[in-house]
């Protein structure tokens, strides 16, 4: 029996809720914009105790939608370096320059200490990145540092459905959250994209530039330079029916972190990220660093051939000022980023993970660990 890298769990129950609903918006011929669309943006609202979600066709979009929003077209953003190439690819398309910034090896975030190295006299806002689920305990921190110096904060939250930090859900923290639906995230709804904000105004820009900028849906009357950043009716179904199961899928994926964290701590060298206290993360990744000179690459190849047990990607394996697309921004080393984007693995988490699959996985990391770490 394999044991895969990611696996998409929607329940029979869910799929013919899906069906039925594709059914209904056919019928009625409100595709995109619609009641669906409403329901998503409410229920996901008040998941996240927010006052205000808007949806959009990728998490991308929702991410440019703010920084276009924070006007920071000519100025520099402050970007972690070992984050999703969108990340720094919606500070581009907004018109502004990614600034890249060092992270803790602790929370693999930004920390306020490199924000304050990485900011500049043309900041015009920080991205603070919520890698694998996980909230730094720094957060209000930097949202204190962010406050005295005039820039908004902005949370990537592609990763973090659901999770928390001293009981504020993601999203909560800056002005605003950008979260993403691609398909193997904790909910999904197939392709999409959620901004979570508490402000009325950002709210309705936000509507604005997500439809071509125009001023109302029917208009051919365009106020702002948007774009076709929609989400269709029917990933809006997908997305809302497919939420109901967020809790239960979170509990799901802490069982299965809590066992791997208790198996790990038996075997020297191995570093799983540890959730800092106050902090609730929904393992969309478990995350463990490989001691300095141990081949991932090596260590993920006997796993799989050997025991079947394929690990998902690394989050992320190049950092972006490694990325030759952005080697225009690269502005010296990040030693913290680029070693733990080096040495860091992902073991498998599924929302409907089952005990034998976790003790294989077990097995395969304990005896990869033996011969190759001792």
């Amino acid at each position: 029996m394999d044991v895969p890298a990611a696996r998409v769990v929607y329940p029979e129950d869910d799929r013919s809720a899906v069906a039925d609903a594709v059914k209904e918006i056919l019928a009625t011929g409100a595709l995109t914009l619609g009641p669906r669309t409403e329901r998503f943006e409410t229920a996901f609202a008040a998941v996240h105790e927010v006052p205000h979600a808007v949806a959009v066709n990728t998490g991308t979009a929702a991410l440019e939608i703010v920084l276009r929003i924070a006007e920071v077209a000519g100025r520099d953003v402050v970007v972690p370096a070992n984050t999703f190439y969108a990340s720094a690819a919606a500070v581009l398309h907004a018109g502004g320059r990614p600034v890249f910034a060092d992270v803790s090896a602790e929370t693999f975030a930004l920390s306020v200490a490199t924000v304050e190295a990485a900011l500049t006299p043309a900041t015009a806002a920080v991205l603070l990145v919520h890698v694998g689920g996980l909230i730094t305990p720094e957060v209000d921190a930097i949202r204190r540092l962010c406050d005295a110096r005039g820039i908004p904060l902005i949370e990537d939250a592609a990763h973090a459905h659901g999770c928390s930090y001293d009981g504020r859900f993601a999203g909560s923290f800056g002005l605003a959250g950008a979260f993403s639906f691609y398909a193997t995230k904790v909910t999904t709804s197939g392709e999409g994209g959620m901004l979570v904000t508490a402000s009325d105004e950002l709210r309705d820009e936000a509507r604005i530039y997500r439809d071509q900028g125009k001023g109302s849906f029917g208009a051919n009357h365009h106020v702002r330079d948007g774009y076709s950043w929609r989400l269709s009716e029917v990933n809006a179904a997908i997305g809302e029916i497919h939420l109901r199961r967020l809790k239960e899928f979170i509990e799901t994926r802490r069982e299965v972190a809590d066992r791997y964290t208790a198996a790990l701590a038996g075997l020297p060298g191995l570093q799983p990220l540890v959730e800092p206290p106050k902090c609730r993360s929904n393992y969309y990744k478990y995350m463990v660093l490989l001691p300095t000179g141990v081949d991932r690459a090596h260590f993920k190849r006997e796993v799989s051939e050997r025991f079947g047990v394929r690990l998902p990607g690394e989050v992320y394996d190049l950092p972006l000022h490694h990325q030759p697309v952005l080697a225009p921004y690269a502005d010296g080393p990040l030693p913290v980023a680029e070693d733990v984007c080096a040495r860091h693995i992902c073991l498998p988490v599924h929302s409907d993970m089952r005990d034998d699959e976790v003790d294989q996985v077990l097995t395969a990391i304990s005896a990869v660990h033996a011969d190759l770490i001792g």
